[in-house]
């Protein structure tokens, strides 16, 4: 989440420019206007820092999984780095050991032990990993200021996906099939493209082994997820009715669930596979989260589950007739943040629990009753930046 290409907010902690998941979820890194820090998810513990008076801004820091590598990008009102350039920093030596600039601003880098792929407004490089990278191919993208991109974390399937050329189009890129030693050619092109959204995307997720992909577009109404194999759609999940603004999407480690985080405050759980549902007959409630009701003098026995798990409308039934909107998933589960700040959300390492980390500095751990869903209970709540 770089802070600095999102609306600010006034709960925001002085000087947080960016957060970000190392690939497991288990740790997280912050970009700082003095520099970076990384820390241990749960228990909360700060690992290492790199923060010297005057030392400049970093606003992007992705991790190698819990490796001395880190790639760096300057940014705020007094860059470590030119913005046009990407840092590989090793927190053992101290010190950057590659180096690579770029006519044009940086916006992503994403790592893997292989791989290191660029993110540029219109383009996207893709290197051979090492001291010495070398550039395996190039990628044409549609407008990308927010520089989305993701690499799926397994080490035996390694998948790329970026936007499309068109508006709403995604690239499904087989990373395995770049080759360092035959470099591509732009006829070789190794993608899949699919339409994810007819609205511009605003934000894409891979699950472990990259075998599904979820995206949101601007609108940030509706989820969706698709088999990276076949470009077909798997789920569509809705967050709610009212335009927002998707922040982070991810899915848990047996991507049976998914959570997503949104500029309204709200983290949301959904589930993907009808297996994770341990109340299997889908017994019957009264109206709740999410849940439409025409008539609330209606005959509870209309409301309940999905054949996913999600909350659906009451009307569901009736979905040939009605609206698709009146057909949507909702959220199985859903925790709020009290400041509303932005964050970024992951399952954590504990069954049933998801992880906050928000722009106001703090680190919430929430639980969700896998069987009834609804409100979470907060766990834990921590800050991890405090005024020095």
């Amino acid at each position: 989440m770089n802070l600095t290409r999102t609306s600010s907010s006034p709960h925001d902690a002085p000087g947080l420019l960016y957060a970000g998941f190392n690939q497991d979820f288990g740790c997280f890194a912050i970009g700082l206007d003095k520099g970076f820090r990384v820390y241990n998810c749960d228990p909360l513990i700060e690992q290492a820092r790199n923060v010297e008076t005057g030392d400049g801004g970093v606003a992007l820091v992705e991790m190698l999984y819990r490796t001395n590598y880190l790639a760096l990008v300057g940014g705020g009102r007094n860059p470590r780095y030119p913005p046009n350039k990407v840092v590989i920093w090793d927190s053992i030596k101290g010190k950057p050991v590659v180096e690579l600039e770029y006519k044009s601003e940086v916006k992503n880098a994403k790592l893997r032990r292989e791989r290191l792929t660029v993110v540029l407004a219109n383009k996207v490089f893709v290197y051979h990993f090492s001291i010495h990278p070398q550039l395996l191919h190039t990628f044409e993208t549609a407008d990308n200021e927010k520089g989305l991109a993701a690499v799926s974390a397994s080490q035996n399937h390694a998948v790329l996906v970026i936007p499309g050329q068109q508006r709403g189009h995604l690239k499904i890129i087989d990373l395995d099939s770049l080759d360092f030693s035959r470099p591509l050619s732009s006829t070789d092109d190794p993608y899949r493209s699919n339409l994810a959204h007819s609205g511009k995307l605003s934000c894409i997720a891979l699950n472990h082994d990259g075998s599904k992909c979820a995206t949101a577009s601007d609108k940030g109404t509706l989820i969706r997820v698709f088999n990276t194999a076949t470009a077909t759609l798997l789920n569509e999940l809705r967050r709610g009715m009212d335009r927002a603004e998707i922040f982070s999407i991810a899915f848990n480690q047996e991507s049976t669930r998914l959570c997503v985080s949104s500029d309204k405050g709200t983290i949301h759980v959904f589930n993907l596979d009808p297996s994770v549902v341990t109340m299997c007959d889908h017994r019957p409630r009264g109206p709740t989260y999410g849940e439409v009701v025409i008539n609330p003098s209606q005959s509870p026995s209309h409301f309940g589950l999905t054949h996913s798990g999600n909350r659906g409308s009451s009307l569901s039934f009736m979905k040939d007739l009605l609206p698709k909107y009146f057909s949507s998933e909702w959220s199985f589960a859903h925790a709020k943040i009290v400041t509303e700040s932005r964050c970024i959300v992951a399952f954590g390492d504990q069954k049933n629990t998801i992880l906050a980390i928000c722009a106001d500095g703090s680190c919430y751990k929430f639980y969700f009753d896998p069987r009834k869903g609804g409100e979470c209970t907060r766990d834990t709540y921590e800050r991890f930046l405090k005024a020095e």
